[in-house]
């Protein structure tokens, strides 16, 4: 059972009460050339493919590839993260959370900093806080949505949604939005895993797992020999152990990229509704456009999530007006557009870097 963490703690509580305004953050972009977004393409298939591997894909060399990789990473651009699959919780939920002006900041700070909350974003110029819950027991979630959230004055309302479905299962279905995106050839020769969908006959993680998820948290990319160093246990056993979880889906790889530092500031969450009968069709026609890193089927006036990034605001109108707008069936959207990303994967975000390691 998820540990019961606080809203927020006193610090947090006397920031909400005299809310500061969000000043917007200078975001540095960092340059990478075509080999970088080809390396990053490719972990999107599957992030814990061996350089060799992903080097023959390029038509590179081990030693590139894995420099290219290090550099990447200790910038804080690229993160390799697996994770348990929020399909196998009981319940997962998207939370808004509206706000005075100036108070989202320290509800989302608190927000980021319990387990159960994979991503946390702040969205409608500092007024919104939009999050992702992972519920195993129905008590944290009326804890925080019935009774912790409506206690803070600067709350002004909360919204949510559940979880029905995530469309995902290649790296065609990752955010692809690099100008040097892999070909089908390229894709074969990764021989990348495909995501499955957790049957719920099968068994998931036993108390014997958790030590495994910590480092595979921290570095998803950590070898089997690291593991079992770090676990104190056989390193077949664990091979076998981390590969059967991968297989029947888990857990998952999750490539993480801090879109702002390589010059992708523009992200928006759109509300979709379409009718029931185009739910899966329209989801999993939108989840292969390159922009769109997340779509899910969730309850609600909206039938869908998409989680989009671009360029610029420009390059975001074109996608709503020209990606989305051919699709008949979508009747009606709202786009909510992120101010600033607090927590990804799990993972604290420094600034607009991924942490490294």
């Amino acid at each position: 059972m998820v540990s019961r963490i606080p809203l927020c703690d006193p610090a947090e509580r006397r920031f909400a009460q005299n809310p500061a305004t969000i000043m917007p953050v200078e975001t540095e972009t960092i340059t990478t050339d075509r080999l970088d977004r080809r390396i990053m393409s490719a972990l999107q298939f599957d992030g814990r493919a061996s350089f060799r591997r992903i080097a023959r894909a390029l038509g590179s060399s081990e030693q590139t590839v894995a420099r290219r990789y290090r550099r990447l990473r200790e910038a804080g651009i690229l993160r390799v993260v697996v994770l348990p699959d929020p399909r196998a919780s009981r319940e997962s939920l998207f939370v808004r959370i509206r706000t005075a002006p100036g108070a989202a900041a320290p509800i989302g700070k608190a927000l980021a900093g319990r387990p159960d909350v994979s991503w946390v974003t702040l969205a409608a110029a500092g007024t919104e806080v939009l999050c992702s819950l992972r519920i195993d027991d129905p008590r944290d979630r009326d804890d925080l949505v019935l009774k912790n959230l409506p206690r803070l004055s600067q709350v002004t309302d909360v919204s949510t949604a559940t979880m029905l479905h995530i469309f995902a299962g290649t790296g065609l279905q990752e955010w692809q939005g690099f100008d040097a995106r892999l070909n089908a050839q390229e894709i074969a020769a990764l021989g990348a895993r495909s995501r499955r969908n957790v049957p719920v006959h099968e068994p998931g993680l036993t108390p014997d797992d958790d030590a495994l998820l910590a480092p595979l948290a921290a570095d998803g990319r950590i070898s089997f020999a690291a593991l079992a160093a770090a676990t104190g246990r056989n390193e077949s056993a664990v091979a076998r152990r981390v590969e059967a979880l991968l297989e029947r889906g888990v857990l998952f790889v999750d490539v993480e990229v801090a879109h702002a530092l390589i010059g992708f500031r523009a992200a928006a969450t759109l509300w979709l509704t379409v009718a029931p009968a185009d739910i899966h069709r329209v989801g999993s026609e939108i989840a292969l456009h390159p922009e769109v890193g997340f779509v899910g089927a969730v309850s609600g006036p909206a039938s869908l999530v998409v989680a989009v990034t671009c360029r610029d605001t420009a390059d975001l109108y074109r996608y709503i007006t020209e990606r989305l707008a051919p699709i008949t069936a979508i009747r009606q959207h709202e786009v909510t557009v992120t101010v600033r990303n607090l927590k990804q994967a799990g993972t604290v975000m420094d600034g607009d870097r991924l942490p490294r390691l």
